[in-house]
């Protein structure tokens, strides 16, 4: 599957900056200033619930490609007829506090039966935090064989930092950088590092072999919309300067 024109180059300057309002974010109004931010800060992409009234409230706001998340194959069906250009699997942070899980059969099953419903669409798949690296990294490789065309990582939930500032940020994002690590260096498709990332940490997630970042809470949390605008630009720079340096050498 050729991935949208924006993405296929940002993924391969190791710039992918994908910005997620939420898997169970329906509010109209929430949605839509995260997506007004990342427009206007430079992310590459956006991360909306799987929804096609919100497919086309996206598209009416900017030309970014649009992802629609959710973990039922039926649900992406509305949203891409809407114009979603592409679909992810996953998002699975947002079920793990009601004591959800999703174990590597089901996730697998899932991409299975998604391909067969929408076999032309650009599909991302999470891989869940909650197994063993091990086991992220033998079912990144049984995505791929199933279709995926972007893995997905996560891990911000089941961190707990212990120390403030610099060194809080980079223990937070620990769980999702080593899966980026350790996956990039086994699939051939683009890993997108998300889950716990921040300015700090995002040159971390290139270096570890990520070919861009998803950040949700980071800026759909904040209130201010001027505030979301700013995360992203500083998530922007954060790419850019491994970009330079990567120039320099």
């Amino acid at each position: 599957m050729t991935l949208p024109a924006k993405l296929q180059t940002a993924f391969a300057q190791g710039q992918g900056l994908k910005i997620i309002s939420g898997l169970t974010n329906f509010d109209r109004d929430r949605v839509a200033a995260v997506v007004r931010a990342a427009d206007q800060g430079g992310a590459t992409c956006l991360d909306i619930a799987a929804d096609a009234d919100l497919v086309r409230l996206a598209k009416s706001l900017t030309d970014l490609p649009i992802c629609v998340s959710a973990v039922e194959a039926a649900a992406f069906v509305a949203p891409v007829a809407a114009g979603a250009d592409l679909i992810e699997i996953g998002n699975f942070d947002a079920f793990y506090a009601q004591g959800i899980r999703f174990e590597a059969d089901e996730v697998l099953a899932l991409t299975h039966q998604t391909r067969a419903l929408l076999p032309h669409i650009t599909l991302s798949v999470t891989v869940p935090h909650i197994l063993t690296l091990d086991a992220q990294v033998q079912l990144a490789e049984d995505l791929v064989a199933a279709g995926a065309d972007i893995i997905q990582t996560e891990g911000g939930t089941s961190s707990a930092p212990i120390h403030p500032g610099t060194l809080g940020l980079i223990e937070k994002a620990a769980p999702t950088l080593a899966a980026a690590r350790e996956i990039s260096r086994a699939v051939s498709v683009p890993v997108l590092c998300a889950s716990g990332l921040s300015d700090v940490t995002a040159p971390l997630a290139i270096a570890a072999g990520a070919a861009g970042i998803g950040v949700g809470s980071a800026v759909n949390k904040l209130n201010d919309e001027l505030a979301m605008v700013a995360v992203v630009r500083s998530l922007v720079e954060a790419l850019a300067t491994v970009r330079r340096l990567a120039t320099i050498r």
